[in-house]
This record gives C-alpha cells, sequence and structure tokens, in this order.
C-alpha cells in the first residue's frame, strides 16, 4: 500500500514528512519553518504584519483554510488544510515572498529560512485538536507571555475569546469537533489550553513523539481528547518509522559529512545549522558520526553558557 492509498483509507492517522510532501486536496498538515541558524524569521511589529498579510493572500489565493497559526521570533507553525493540490506552490510563494522582502528590508543576503519547510499530515481528530493547542502554548513555553491569549501574533484568540472576531482564519475546524455550539467549544477549549499550560511540552521540530506524548497527557484530563484518542504512553506508533526511514536514506544519498569541527563555536555553528534544517539531535549525530550523547552534551553547555 502507498502512502497516499495509506492515508486516503485513514490507516494512517499522522505521517512526518521533511522532503517529499503529502500533496493531496483536503488534507490536514502541521507546516513548520524556521529561520537559519541564530537568525531570527521577524524583528518587528512590521515584519509579523508582513506575514500575516502573505499567510491571508496565500489563502485566498491557493483555497486553503489556514486553521490555527503562531509566528515566534525566529519559527512559525501553521495547521492548514488544502483544498487542492497545490501545497508546494502555496509555501513556495509564501516563505520565498517573505523572505525576499525581509532581505531588502534589512540588506540582507543568503536564505533567511534554513532550509525546507516541514510537514506532519494530521488525520486523526485528538492529533488535529493537540496540534492546534500545542500551536497556542508555544509562546508560553518560550516565556514570552504568561497566558496563551496574551501573544498578539497567534491564532489564540479566535478559540478563547466569547466574541466573534472577524477573520481569515478557519478556528471553526477545530471548534466544531468539540461542540456544535461555538460559546461551549471555545469554553472547552480555554479549559484545555489551561490544562496544557501546567504540562511540560518539549519541541515538536527536535522530537517527533511530543505531540503524542502531549495528547496522551492530555486525555487524562480532557473528556474530549479521551474519547477521540487511542494513543498509549511511549513510542509513536509505528507508521511514522517508514518515513523516517526514508529521511535517513536520503541523508545518506547525499554524500558523507565531513569530520566533526574541533573548536566548540564550529560545533555550535554546524548543530545550529542543522537543527535549523530540521534534523533531530539522533539524526545529527548519525550524519557526524558521533554518538547522540556528545550531541546533547554539547547543546548542554551551549545552554548553559
Amino acid at each position: 500500500m502507498t502512502q497516499i492509498d495509506a492515508l486516503e483509507s485513514d490507516r494512517v492517522k499522522r505521517l512526518f514528512r521533511a522532503r517529499q510532501k503529502i500533496n493531496i486536496p483536503g488534507v490536514i498538515s502541521h507546516i513548520t519553518q524556521r529561520a537559519s541558524g541564530a537568525e531570527r524569521s521577524f524583528h518587528e511589529d512590521d515584519d509579523f504584519l508582513e506575514m500575516l498579510a502573505r499567510l491571508k493572500h496565500v489563502s485566498q489565493t491557493h483555497d486553503i483554510e489556514l486553521i490555527a497559526f503562531v509566528l515566534m521570533p525566529n519559527h512559525l507553525h501553521l495547521l492548514l488544510r488544502q483544498n487542492k493540490a497545490n501545497l508546494y506552490e502555496a509555501m513556495r510563494e509564501l516563505f520565498s515572498r517573505y523572505a525576499q522582502r525581509f532581505n531588502k528590508k534589512y540588506e540582507r543576503k543568503g536564505h533567511l529560512f534554513g532550509g525546507p519547510y516541514r510537514q506532519a499530515v494530521c488525520l486523526d481528530e485528538a492529533y488535529i485538536i493537540t496540534v492546534s493547542l500545542y500551536i497556542h502554548l508555544n509562546p508560553v513555553r518560550a516565556g514570552l507571555v504568561e497566558q496563551p491569549r496574551d501573544y498578539r501574533w497567534s491564532s489564540c484568540r479566535l478559540f478563547t475569546d466569547s466574541n466573534d472576531i472577524p477573520s481569515f482564519v478557519a478556528s471553526e475546524n477545530i471548534l466544531q469537533m468539540l461542540s456544535s455550539d461555538p460559546q461551549d467549544a471555545k469554553s472547552i477549549y480555554r479549559d484545555m489550553l489551561e490544562e496544557g499550560t501546567k504540562l511540560e511540552v518539549g519541541e515538536v521540530m527536535e522530537d517527533r513523539s511530543v505531540i503524542h506524548n502531549l495528547q496522551w497527557k492530555l486525555s487524562r484530563f480532557i473528556p474530549q481528547i479521551r474519547q477521540l484518542t487511542t494513543l498509549r504512553k511511549g513510542e509513536p506508533p509505528d507508521h511514522w518509522k517508514p518515513a523516517e526511514i526514508e529521511e535517513r536514506i536520503a541523508a545518506f544519498v547525499e554524500g558523507r559529512v565531513k569530520p566533526m569541527p574541533r573548536s566548540q563555536a564550529a560545533r555550535k555553528y554546524l548543530v545550529e545549522q542543522l537543527i535549523s534544517r530540521g534534523f533531530t539531535r539522533r539524526e545529527i549525530a548519525q550524519r557526524l558520526g558521533v554518538s547522540r550523547k556528545t550531541i546533547y552534551n554539547l547543546l548542554k553547555r551551549l545552554h548553559t553558557h
């Protein structure tokens, strides 16, 4: 069975894609993109507003439903449904046009983003809800705000505020999963966010099991998540593994990686570049021919200085 057959038959609930993307009408995807290395994607309000304007334009011109989003200083998360087989074109226009404008504004050269965007295809309702919660919890995890709705550059208020705010964001895709009454759905979502702020949540761009584990934790407290989920604590389902294998093969085919740099500064730069390109710590260790412990110790030293 091909990946597309598996998706359409509903046998696969979530599938990560860093390189070859799934491009099927009706698919809901969690898209992540981050700035290259230690760069920032957004420096001031005008930059955030520019990205919002481009998100609105792309959603309207490419028939894409933007369900939830957050724009962080150095990365972003989008939850969207594509209604046509045009994800490549939509994301290329979004990121390339923004990068061109950003580089021109700041007299900057080179790639703004650290490689291709990443896609996690979501066909499980509990998983989709959990992704939206993860997206809105990002600013809290980063210490930018105490409450998710206080962050200006996310769709959170559309999910929590009692008044109906006109928006191009299709938050009803999530809210309708929770209740047929919009206000009741928002009340349930506020409760979910409150529980989410109490939990330790990792970084999905470094650990692919983060959403899975958050869903499992929330299912213990939130009846709606518990009713929709069949997950068990531990590793993600086996059907994630083929995608991981494909990525490792692709990395191998790209060629052997040069030896690990000697200086700590050079190692830091190399690891930052690989992380920015979407590689996990495990994959970085494999590419550099070192142990995962070496990578973890390096990152730990960097964070403590």
